[in-house]
């Protein structure tokens, strides 16, 4: 009698295993491809936010705004009509939606609770974000989301005017080592205050116990991405926040970095392989 060809039981579990162990070696790859990918439209997306406010500015005569609720309405963008209460002190008609989130946090958090910003005449309810998870406004409507923040650091302003009051664009008003000065990062919330004695974020302490727990955030494998005063755009370690020009006054050499004397084993356990600045 003949015998038809065909795979044994052996041979077709020995083929599967050897696609498994494939499929279990290139998977990494193509994750690490994946991330990398996102990084570099992060970083498109923070080039453009240089091309929107330095359209912005030359709309207002040279200014750009900061402040923690401004910049709200910056990322927004939205237009309500006279007499309505929720109407942004700052408001323009430039389309910031498709740049208002870094590719690596689109969603929001489905269970965070809202944070409200009001003045006298409008407020804002908004919920904060997380590394892979995007802030979003819920009123007024409509609702918006970004994964980006502006620096809002104690005397940020003294960069544009001593005054200030009439904060102004860097083309106005000259400063020194203006690559060195964060404008927009990878952030939690629309509006980040950095001091260069806030702690590092350490697992179980209150999430918004100060401004780094807001963008001292994994978010592209030990970095994050920004956009300088200069309007360039690179990659931040994450220990290098802590030596950035945040504002007039503060203290690149401060404790938590290498010229403070800051030690890697001072930092909390999730940072401390991360490189040292």
């Amino acid at each position: 009698m003949r015998k038809r060809a065909g795979f044994t039981l052996i041979e077709l579990l020995v083929v599967i295993a050897v696609i498994a162990l494939l499929i279990a070696l290139l998977l990494p790859a193509l994750q690490r491809a994946r991330k990398q990918a996102r990084a570099i439209v992060c970083r498109a997306h923070l080039k453009q936010w240089g091309t929107v406010l330095t359209l912005y500015a030359e709309e207002n005569e040279g200014r750009i705004h900061t402040g923690s609720i401004k910049a709200v309405w910056l990322f927004r963008g939205s237009r309500l009509p006279d007499g309505d209460p929720n109407r942004p002190p700052v408001y323009h008609n430039l389309n910031t939606k498709g740049i208002a989130l870094c590719p690596m946090a689109v969603r929001p958090s489905p269970g965070r609770a809202g944070s409200r910003v009001s003045s006298k005449l409008w407020r804002i309810r908004y919920s904060p974000g997380s590394t892979f998870e995007a802030w979003e406004i819920e009123s007024p409507p409509p609702r918006f989301r970004g994964s980006y923040g502006f620096n809002n650091s104690g005397g940020y302003h003294h960069f544009y005017d001593p005054s200030f009051g009439r904060p102004r664009t860097v083309e106005t008003y000259p400063v020194k080592g203006l690559a060195n000065i964060p404008v927009i990062l990878d952030s939690a919330t629309p509006s980040i205050k950095h001091h260069h004695s806030d702690a590092p974020p350490r697992p179980g302490t209150p999430f918004a116990y100060n401004g780094a727990h807001f963008f001292c955030i994994n978010r592209h494998n030990e970095h994050i991405n920004g956009l300088f005063m200069d309007w360039s755009v690179r990659r931040i370690g994450l220990k290098e926040l802590w030596t950035l020009k945040w504002h007039e006054d503060y203290d690149t050499a401060g404790p938590w970095t290498k010229a403070g004397g800051a030690l890697p084993e001072d930092w909390p356990h999730w940072m401390r392989g991360f490189r040292d600045y």
